[in-house]
């Protein structure tokens, strides 16, 4: 019999406590100024040079912030080096924070992308982030640059509003949900589908659900355990437990 496999589904609660906010919380930005969603729309995105402007200019605010790994995400990452149990994170997030902590990136699912590079719309040619961010605060400045290789429009490599989840990696994800003996929940208001629906997908193969979230779920009547204390401290003393007790 192999290793127990752990597997946590990661929401944008997770990366607050590193200074990126939550845009879809109780005091995020979707809420307080909804016409900001626009700026991560496919369609707004592709048809307004000014949304896309705004969107760089945001990319570039986010990226100001200098988000580090915080104790939740490199306690992940510690427990998949204690070889206590095998690991796997499918992360609703773009912000690569969980690999930056140690996990290995063939080890972690991104559902929504990555902020970390971009895209071109048009011939697909990826580029990091960084050196579009370089080329809109750069002189002279171009406040929305063009792909060099075509010409064509520039988007981060995320899944936006009104785009489809790659599918190799949705049915990859619901492959992992399924073998979990354990499935975290973390900070995710489990609202969003597809990926809310990895955690039937766990329960239904029998994994233990535990929900670490500040808020309710519609889940949580189906978890062994719900979490609401902050996740940057509630989520290391859960997992250190969890590399002196076997896993049920």
């Amino acid at each position: 019999m192999g290793r127990p496999l752990i597997v946590f589904l990661t929401g944008a609660g997770i990366s607050t406590d590193s200074g990126i906010p939550d845009y879809r919380g109780p005091n995020g930005l979707w809420r307080r100024d909804p016409d900001a969603e626009k700026l991560v729309t496919f369609d707004y995105y592709m048809a307004d040079p000014e949304i896309r402007r705004r969107s760089w200019r945001l990319r570039q605010e986010t990226a100001a912030l200098g988000a580090r790994p915080n104790a939740a995400h490199q306690a992940i990452a510690d427990l998949g080096r204690s070889g206590r149990a095998g690991v796997r994170v499918i992360t609703q997030n773009t912000d690569g924070l969980h690999q930056e902590a140690g996990t290995p990136p063939n080890r972690v699912l991104e559902l929504h992308g990555s902020s970390r590079a971009v895209v071109c719309t048009r011939c697909g040619d990826r580029t990091p982030m960084r050196d579009a961010l370089d080329r809109v605060t750069g002189e002279p400045g171009e406040p929305d640059p063009p792909c060099r290789e075509c010409g064509g429009i520039l988007k981060a490599a995320t899944v936006m509003f009104g785009e489809s989840l790659d599918r190799e990696v949705l049915s990859a994800a619901v492959a992992v949900a399924g073998e979990a003996s354990l499935f975290f929940a973390v900070g995710s208001s489990l609202q969003v589908y597809p990926a809310a629906g990895l955690v039937e997908v766990a329960a239904s193969g029998g994994a233990r659900l535990v929900i670490v979230n500040a808020e309710p779920t519609h889940y949580d009547p189906l978890a062994a355990e719900v979490v609401r204390e902050p996740i940057g401290t509630a989520l290391p003393v859960l997992l250190d437990d969890l590399k002196v007790c076997d896993t049920e």
